[in-house]
């Protein structure tokens, strides 16, 4: 049964799915990171005992981001409570949080002279509001270090809690961006902790939160292809998003971390990426990201010009 969520997808044409071939294609391809700046990054976030979801969950683009002095900071530590069997970091029991966190995180982002900061976090459903006071005054803070940064936080589902979308909102945001990672037939084999009805309320409540504030603030979310999809169910799942108001989409191609995770069940061509970045144009989205390599944060600070 389709979800609740948006009108009924026009006929599209299935893909074929194909077994992966066990090395990437060339269109995967990256060079090892070599720059100055790359380095001075990682050393920086060393020192300042920072984690980013550029190291934790092996991002292809980490040499590009490092070298062009930005990162995706991870909050409240390295260890999540899920395990979702696409994803690199680690799963566990979860370490009590860092108070002095949010401020190490503006002082970073203030050091490396950053436009637009991006904070994300391991899902923390140990904590009674899943880590949404932590969000809040990572932004505070960052703000109060850098005023005219923005800032684009990528959040848990909160286990679903109004009170927790809420209080990021309200918080001094940007751009609110909750992956929605796959389509709904493959929940429970990518993503078993979540829901797809439970993401796509997520972002709908924040739009509506947003919309009594006098600050605009941009809703975004993000899409894994290559887990075994077709083109129907992708479609389906951008005018879902657009039903619920999301201004911004990433799509990317999934890679398997390692042989204990899900494997790829396709690599999509660059032209197929470039195709569905139409498609989603013409559904409205403000700004689009498709192409084998873009993750949810990859060139952030385009999403919004």
């Amino acid at each position: 049964m389709r979800p609740k969520y948006g009108a009924s997808p026009a006929p599209i044409p299935a893909l074929r799915l194909t077994v992966a071939e066990r090395k990437h294609p060339d269109w995967i391809k990256v060079r090892a990171p070599t720059s100055p700046e790359f380095f001075r990054t990682k050393e920086l976030l060393k020192q300042m005992r920072l984690h980013t979801v550029c190291q934790e969950a092996c991002c292809p683009n980490i040499g590009e981001c490092f070298s062009h002095r930005t990162a995706t900071f991870m909050l409240m530590g390295d260890v999540c409570t899920r395990n979702c069997p696409y994803c690199a970091v680690t799963h566990g029991k979860a370490r009590a949080l860092d108070p002095r966190e949010p401020i190490r995180v503006a002082q970073a982002a203030a050091r490396l002279g950053l436009s637009h900061v991006v904070v994300t976090s391991v899902d923390r459903d140990d904590l009674p509001d899943g880590g949404a006071a932590h969000f809040a005054a990572t932004a505070r803070a960052i703000k109060q270090w850098s005023p005219r940064t923005r800032v684009e936080v990528l959040v848990p589902d909160f286990q679903g809690s109004h009170a927790s979308v809420q209080a990021v909102v309200h918080s001094p945001v940007d751009i609110y961006n909750h992956n929605i990672e796959t389509v709904p037939r493959l929940y429970k084999t990518a993503r078993p902790g979540g829901r797809y009805d439970r993401s796509l309320d997520v972002l709908r409540h924040a739009k509506d939160c947003a919309a009594g504030q006098s600050r605009p603030m941009l809703t975004k979310a993000g899409i894994m292809l290559g887990l075994g999809e077709d083109n129907d169910e992708v479609m389906e799942v951008l005018r879902d998003l657009r039903a619920v108001g999301c201004d911004i989409i990433t799509m990317g191609q999934y890679l398997r971390p390692s042989r204990d995770h899900l494997e790829v069940a396709r690599y999509v061509p660059p032209a197929e990426f470039a195709d569905l970045r139409l498609r989603a144009m013409a559904l409205g989205f403000r700004h689009v990201e498709s192409a084998p390599l873009v993750r949810s944060s990859y060139h952030a600070w385009e999403h919004v010009n």
